[in-house]
């Protein structure tokens, strides 16, 4: 069964998690339209959602230092550069790291890339930032969240800001292939992955060799208490109904992203966001 609970260490879980996000790069390369970014002024959709909602306690990223955690393939991170950020991208991904430092190279972008998995950023990325930003379906690759947590606050100077938009809990326990919104999956941990078999990522099209993955379901409540733990002050939650992925088939094109039919929309949040501050 797809989903299903199984005990797996983090060592097991995150060598089977990196094959298939290494072979995941060059189907991204292919189905992230990355010739739109031959327009110098593009961003992406993600990004330039996240600034909107960046605005009220930052007004502008010019001069900023930016460090993207689990940047994947870089375009978030070009994105985020092209916006005034000196910009560092940490991922646990070789090949995704070339990516985005190809991508960079094409587009003339300086930035710095660190491969390392996030939950040892703090040791292995020189230097603190003013913003600490990841976004959008990420931590549900992560076991501990307090080591999570604890990562960001040990990356921001006093007074920076972490940003988080991700995909929410309440959509992750529902059965992505129901001819309604059905809960299938737990929404609460258990100290237990779920384990996933499929052939296919999230856009584009081509088929995976190193089919199995492992996720960990974390409720919003624990986010946010682990951002509390390590020393952040939280400043804004919100949720909203559009994802930049199409999660569910039965999901519509909207301007964005992705949603629910207008009949469901309002019945379940597709993402949650999270601004918090280190202390000065």
């Amino acid at each position: 069964m797809a989903g299903e609970d199984t005990a797996v260490g983090w060592d097991e879980a995150r060598a089977a998690n990196l094959a298939n996000w290494e072979e995941r790069v060059a189907l991204h390369e292919q189905a992230y339209g990355l010739d739109a970014y031959d327009d110098p002024s593009y961003l992406s959709d993600v990004v330039r959602f996240d600034l909107a909602a960046l605005q009220r306690f930052v007004p502008s990223l010019e001069g900023l230092d930016v460090c993207h955690l689990q940047c994947h393939i870089g375009t978030d991170t070009l994105s985020l550069a092209r916006a005034g950020a000196t910009v560092t991208g940490v991922d646990f991904s070789p090949e995704a790291l070339a990516a985005a430092e190809r991508l960079a190279a094409r587009h003339g972008v300086d930035a710095t890339w660190v491969l390392s998995d996030v939950l040892d950023a703090r040791a292995a990325v020189t230097g603190d930032f003013d913003v600490v930003y990841t976004s959008i379906g990420t931590i549900s690759w992560l076991s501990d969240l307090n080591r999570w947590a604890a990562q960001i606050a040990g990356l921001l100077r006093p007074g920076g800001l972490f940003y988080i938009r991700d995909g929410h809990p309440a959509l992750y326990a529902l059965d992505e292939n129901a001819p309604g919104l059905h809960i299938a999956y737990r929404y609460f941990p258990n100290g237990r992955a779920q384990q996933w078999d499929e052939q296919t990522t999230y856009v584009g099209d081509g088929t995976l060799s190193s089919t199995r993955t492992y996720e960990w379901p974390h409720p919003l409540s624990e986010v946010v208490n682990a951002l509390i733990g390590a020393g952040l002050q939280i400043l804004r939650l919100d949720e909203d109904t559009t994802l930049p992925w199409r999660f569910s088939d039965r999901m519509v094109e909207v301007p964005g992203g992705w949603a629910w039919p207008e009949q469901e929309r309002d019945r379940v949040p597709s993402t949650f966001t999270v601004v918090a501050r280190r202390a000065e």
